[in-house]
């Protein structure tokens, strides 16, 4: 969402001046780019990184009354548009764009919001309870948005049954201006607005031998949506292809491109890679949710405890804070949750990442670009020239990237880094065995967090059990009381049949202190930074998923499905 566009631009660069949120200088630069360009001034202020689209949404609301948005890049939402027939929507000339069950509102796009009239007569089609929140678009843009949506099928099966009865123009997939008439575009359009409204972080689209089967990762589990007949995967490969500005002619080389999307009322970035396998091309789609990437740490629901000592870690001026787990685990959100609380006007961070995920105002974020020679270790080294605070690394994967790494945390730089590791103290080893001196590290790694994502029991429908004996003797062997009852997963409609709705993170934190470095130095085992970790207060990750069970909010098969329960079982 942007500025208004046209005659307003004063009053907002004004009033976020009167803020002390931008300066005379960085409103000039914007209304320079805005005379070449002719893109609204909120939208500029954001690309520009002078603002956050937050804050630019803020100031319209209060300033001038509305936000708007371009319908370009929207997907409308099917349950939007079934609440005002088309005929209204011509009438005032508006476009319902989505509707937000879980706050109860209906995203409404129009050309003029002083219109009451026309928004009195809409209300009295919806329900009482429904509120309406208008977004400003072009005429144009509303006019297009009618005839595209209203005058075709969008349901999946609707769109499926009109694919099986009619035939495909592979030339219109390319972009012309009737490209909606093909029921593909919709088709894909309407996987994308369900996979992102479902909570999906990842779409497969898996051809085989005689069917292409689309599955969504919900909750980190695989889930199969849809089975479609393998006659419609060549058309479905050229529309991502294109969306994702990716070569439609190359069928055998893996290739990777992304595209942004307005879903539900906000902006979703999606990557795309696809691998050829013996069945014909797989795609698989990561959705990345700007809204839910960046959350604050308090919002990252940790003990108390735990969440004080990692803002002691946090606080330290110099030194390196690694974040261990396995894909899909949350590290990036952890590591983004630290540079949000860290990103002020007095701080330089800048990144290295493959790819960069979530764009952030005032941070200096980097690719990495094996074209351009820029690795992670290349990487590094260029930017300590930069004048950073703060350096994020986004793997250590080598000897190289590691002494780097090492160098700017050693040289005055708080760094944060990824590394593949089962647990927070497998990482001293981890980086022994690429290399790293145990006296490089000691003195110099602040801390260590190890964690997972564990699904929450949807509390609509869990079911209450009795403890067993060996769930005693697991609790007995973590020195954790026995609860009266713990619960397990059953299924509804609330939670679609899985039992369980929502993760939250677990994680071990291992603060190094002097008695830990001098461990370290000496090469001392894994057991022995363990024990004494243990004796200054360290709970492993298998006590932080068993306190989940012992709590209610989730169960001991899904906490043994993330964390290794087998050195209590034995």
């Amino acid at each position: 969402m942007a500025g208004r566009p046209g005659g307003n631009r004063q009053l907002l660069g004004e009033a976020l001046i009167d803020r002390g949120i931008i300066s005379p200088d960085q409103l000039r630069i914007a209304l320079i780019e805005q005379r070449r360009n002719a893109v609204p001034l909120g939208k500029l202020l954001v690309s520009l990184g002078f603002v956050t689209e937050a804050t630019v949404r803020d100031m319209l609301s209060e300033s001038l009354g509305q936000v708007s948005i371009d319908l370009a890049n929207t997907i409308a939402d099917p349950a939007a548009l079934a609440l005002i027939p088309r005929d209204v929507a011509r009438r005032h000339h508006v476009l319902p764009v989505a509707l937000q069950r879980d706050e109860n509102r209906l995203i409404l796009a129009v050309s003029d919001p002083n219109d009451v009239v026309a928004l009195d007569q809409i209300r009295v089609l919806l329900r009482e309870d429904l509120r309406i929140e208008t977004v400003l678009a072009r005429d144009s843009d509303i006019t297009s948005g009618i005839e595209q949506y209203y005058g075709f099928e969008l349901s999946i099966d609707g769109i499926l049954h009109e694919i099986e009865t009619g035939e495909i123009d592979y030339q219109s997939l390319q972009g012309s201006f009737d490209e909606y008439s093909q029921p593909v575009v919709r088709l894909i359009d309407s996987l994308l607005n369900d996979a992102a409204q479902q909570g999906a972080s990842d779409v497969h689209f898996e051809p085989e031998q005689g069917f292409l089967r689309i599955r969504y990762r919900i909750d980190g589990v695989l889930r199969q949506i849809r089975s479609l007949h393998k006659t419609y995967w060549p058309a479905m490969v050229v529309r991502l292809k294109i969306m994702a500005r990716m070569n439609i002619a190359e069928t055998r080389a893996p290739q990777d491109g992304r595209f942004s999307l307005t879903v539900s009322g906000h902006p979703i970035d999606f990557r795309v890679s696809t691998q050829l396998t013996t069945h014909g091309e797989n795609i698989v789609l990561r959705i990345l949710d700007r809204q839910k990437g960046i959350v604050p740490l308090e919002r990252l629901d940790l003990p108390e405890g735990e969440l004080r000592r990692l803002k002691l870690m946090i606080a330290r001026p110099e030194g390196m804070i690694l974040v261990t787990g396995p894909t899909g685990s949350g590290k990036t959100t952890t590591l983004y949750s630290i540079l949000n609380r860290l990103n002020t006007e007095g701080v330089n961070i800048m990144t290295l990442e493959e790819p960069v995920e979530y764009p952030m105002p005032l941070i200096r974020q980097t690719s990495v670009n094996e074209a351009a020679k820029m690795d992670f270790a290349n990487g590094i080294r260029s930017m300590m020239r930069q004048d950073p605070d703060v350096i994020l690394v986004g793997e250590i994967r080598d000897r190289d990237t590691a002494e780097m790494a090492f160098r700017a945390a050693m040289t005055g730089h708080q760094v944060y880094t990824t590394l593949h590791t089962n647990s927070s103290i497998g990482a001293v080893p981890r980086l022994l065995d690429l290399g790293v001196l145990p006296d490089i590290m000691a003195g110099n790694i602040i801390g260590v967090i190890a964690q997972r994502l564990v699904r929450v029991l949807c509390p609509q429908c869990r079911a209450a059990v009795p403890l067993d004996d060996d769930m005693r003797r697991l609790l007995d062997r973590a020195d954790r009381p026995a609860p009266a009852q713990v619960w397990r997963a059953v299924g509804c409609r609330e939670c679609a049949g899985q039992g369980y709705r929502g993760r939250r993170a677990i994680m071990e934190l291992l603060k190094v202190d002097e008695d830990i470095d001098e461990l370290i130095a000496r090469r001392a085992t894994a057991r022995e930074i363990r024990q004494l970790a243990m004796s200054k207060g360290f709970q492993p990750l298998v006590e932080q998923g068993l306190r989940l069970v012992c709590d209610g909010r989730s169960s001991l098969a899904e906490v043994s499905r993330v964390v290794d329960l087998t050195d209590l079982v034995g």
